[in-house]
């Protein structure tokens, strides 16, 4: 028989990538979902639908049924309801992680973000996510990434808008912050060995791409692949992530409850500091530029002369 997945998140970014490749792969995957009305691209490649809802533990019953691994990838970034965010992210991690031990799955997988400490709210939420997970439901992997590179990821879409739309650049202090992205291909690649890898099994993995880099330096090299001049910065260092957020919000058509805790998460250095939990994986991330290129070529909005 069949392996079995379950995915939450399959209709986002990272979500559906996997839910392909692991199908792909041979599971046999069932997704949750909050409206199967909103996932008619998983329905027409024949992927097992259930309706649930993280914030309804009820909904939840038999989600888990004859699961191998439970992928948790939602969170609560940019969906409104700012000042009890936090709460409604832990009912919601807290429900999962009681559905999947209570049903018999045998291993939960979240990705979190990097960054120890972090000021950002939304990555402070993340950590503590992952803490109820573990405390509360099967063994847990935990990945932690900074910024995951691809053509749908919304970290991604505000650089590439940033070069298009502007002659010059802002440059507050937290540009220079170093980061350590990765792409979304390797990101999938991590996600879908977890269940191969007893050893990842209760472990945190910190994984990220071949470069660390600043913002400031990535987005030079946008507008390098965009085959397009570096954008000149204009130093503004008491500018806040917070301002900086709003300001990206109107120069940008991502929106601002997403910007913001992008780049309130910039102000805290985002790279891998125990690169142990992956080595077992054998996996080689690529490098920026290469990141960049696959997320350009998929990205239906541009188109690069030359």
């Amino acid at each position: 028989m069949a392996r079995r997945a379950l995915v939450t998140g399959a209709t986002g970014f990272v979500g559906g990538r996997l839910t392909g490749e692991l199908a792909a792969g041979g599971w046999d995957v069932r997704c949750l979902v909050r409206d199967r009305s909103r996932a008619t691209a998983l329905d027409d490649r024949r992927i097992e639908l259930v309706e649930g809802d993280v914030l309804d533990a009820e909904s939840l019953r038999g989600a888990g049924d004859g699961v191998e691994v439970a992928y948790y990838l939602v969170h609560g970034m940019g969906r409104g309801g700012e000042g009890d965010f936090e709460e409604r992210e832990r009912e919601a991690a807290r429900n999962f992680a009681e559905m999947a031990k209570r049903e018999g799955v045998e291993q939960a997988v979240y990705l979190g973000g990097l960054g120890d400490q972090p000021r950002s709210k939304h990555l402070r939420s993340r950590a503590q996510t992952a803490e109820i997970l573990r405390r509360h439901g099967p063994p847990l992997t935990y990945f932690r990434a900074a910024m995951v590179v691809g053509a749908r990821s919304e970290s991604y879409r505000t650089l590439r808008y940033l070069v298009q739309r502007l002659p010059a650049m802002i440059a507050p202090s937290w540009l220079s912050t170093p980061t350590q992205p990765i792409a979304v291909d390797d990101v999938t690649a991590y996600l879908k060995k977890a269940p191969d890898l007893p050893e990842s099994m209760g472990r945190e993995i910190q994984i990220g791409g071949s470069d660390v880099l600043s913002y400031g330096d990535m987005l030079d090299r946008m507008a390098h692949a965009l085959k397009t001049n570096p954008r000149p910065r204009v130093p503004v260092p008491l500018l806040t992530p917070w301002l900086s957020s709003l300001w990206i919000g109107l120069v940008t058509p991502v929106d601002a409850g997403v910007a913001r805790p992008l780049i309130e998460g910039l102000s805290t250095p985002t790279t891998v500091a125990d690169p142990s939990g992956a080595e077992p994986f054998g996996i080689e991330p690529v490098s920026f530029a290469e990141a960049l290129r696959r997320a350009l070529a998929e990205d239906s909005e541009v188109k690069i002369s030359g």
